[in-house]
């Protein structure tokens, strides 16, 4: 086979595989598409438990009503979705990865979407009532609070994205060491900077209150933490396949 003809044989899988993701999306978002305003009903919940009584979330635009609870129906499809769509990407890279590499391709995909859904259900129901309840609480005297559901949706989505990449550390440091990138005592050494990084993050993606940074930025370098034990296990346990490949060849 010719460069070309495989260049053309790589483009026509990727093809395929991108609209099987993009089928599996449009499958689960037909599915959950009917219940799209009791999503978006869920997604408002920690807000609307701490606004004031007599007070509601208003829609500034014209299609708001309509578009805001879709947008909110396909990111959950696509949080459904993510591990098809890991799968495929990674059923995509396979043939070029050594045997070592498939081996811990796999489990890093499930990690890596268990660890993202786990930070998102952290700051949904540990982060969003302390930050809301900080917003609501600390609006002046003769004002409503009254938010916009897109401006909302923008808020939420960020703080989800923040939480879910932050909580990916393991997988980066791990990542990182086996590719041997980074070495395992230079990352101890870079600790400092790693906490004071964790905190700048903290700052930029979370309101100005002191408890909603705190608690993204403790996570972040407890994670990292996490992540600098894991790749130390992995090592070892490399180490000690070694010696035995070794003497299998002998």
């Amino acid at each position: 086979m010719s460069e070309s003809d495989s260049f053309m044989s790589h483009l026509i899988e990727l093809r395929d595989r991108l609209m099987r993701v993009i089928l599996a999306l449009l499958i689960v978002f037909g599915v959950l598409f009917y219940w799209a305003r009791d999503i978006y009903t869920l997604l408002a919940a920690p807000l609307l438990a701490e606004m004031p009584e007599g007070t509601q979330m208003i829609a500034v635009e014209v299609a708001a009503p309509f578009f805001v609870p879709v947008k909110v129906t396909m990111f959950v499809a696509l949080i459904i979705a993510l591990p098809y769509v890991l799968y495929q990407a990674w059923a995509f890279v396979a043939p070029g990865l050594y045997i070592h590499e498939k081996k811990l391709v796999l489990p890093l995909i499930a990690t890596s979407t268990l660890l993202f859904i786990t930070g998102m259900a952290f700051a949904y129901f540990i982060v969003f009532p302390v930050v809301f309840h900080f917003v609501t609480t600390f609006a002046p005297s003769g004002v409503a609070v009254m938010t916009d559901i897109q401006k909302y949706f923008d808020f939420v989505l960020t703080l989800f994205l923040a939480f879910g990449v932050a909580f990916e550390t393991p997988i980066a440091v791990v990542i990182l060491t086996r590719m041997g990138i980074v070495s395992i005592d230079k990352l101890k050494q870079a600790r400092p900077y790693v906490v004071v990084g964790a905190f700048v993050i903290a700052a930029i993606f979370t309101p100005p209150d002191v408890v909603s940074q705190l608690l993204l930025a403790f996570p972040l370098w407890l994670l990292y933490e996490v992540g600098l034990i894991v790749s130390g296990w992995l090592g070892k346990s490399a180490e000690d396949e070694q010696p035995q490949s070794d003497s299998s060849q002998s």
